[in-house]
Order: structure tokens, then C-alpha cells, then sequence
């Protein structure tokens, strides 16, 4: 199952669950829920933290709690 930490520069994907249940309430405020979407914007120096885009909120998370979020990746076309 992909997560969060897999996504690759730009990439974005829709949520769709959860691995734990031990997500910071502070997230699920943010918009950290099943059918939103998420794009990573960047990756820190050393991999850790990653700064993603989540439904147009900027957050910088770890990458241990990335990979807590499961997603669908959004294959993008690209047009000529």
C-alpha cells in the first residue's frame, strides 16, 4: 500500500486510510482525512521532515508519521 512517504516531488495523491490510529488531532484539524488530497511540495536535506500540500494547507511532517497515511496516487497526464 503506498503512503505518503512514498510520493515523489509534485506527486499527489487522495487519502484513503489510515495504518494506526494514533494520528495527531492536530492533522485531522488540518484536513488529514480519507478523500482529501495531498501533494509533496519538498524533502528536507537528511529525507526527514517532507513538507506536503494537504487540501492547501502547508505542513511540514515526519516521515515516520507520513508513512502512517495510506493513499491512492494520482497518476497525472502529462499533455503535449
Amino acid at each position: 500500500m503506498a503512503t505518503v512517504a512514498d510520493l515523489r516531488h509534485g506527486q499527489k495523491g487522495i487519502i484513503k486510510d489510515f495504518t494506526e490510529n494514533t494520528l495527531p488531532i492536530k492533522l485531522l484539524e488540518l484536513g488529514c482525512l480519507p478523500g482529501n488530497s495531498v501533494e509533496l511540495v519538498q524533502v528536507a536535506p537528511l529525507n526527514d521532515p517532507i513538507y506536503i500540500n494537504l487540501s492547501g494547507s502547508h505542513l511540514a511532517i515526519r516521515r515516520s508519521l507520513a508513512e502512517l497515511i495510506e493513499l491512492d496516487i494520482v497518476e497525472e497526464t502529462k499533455s503535449k
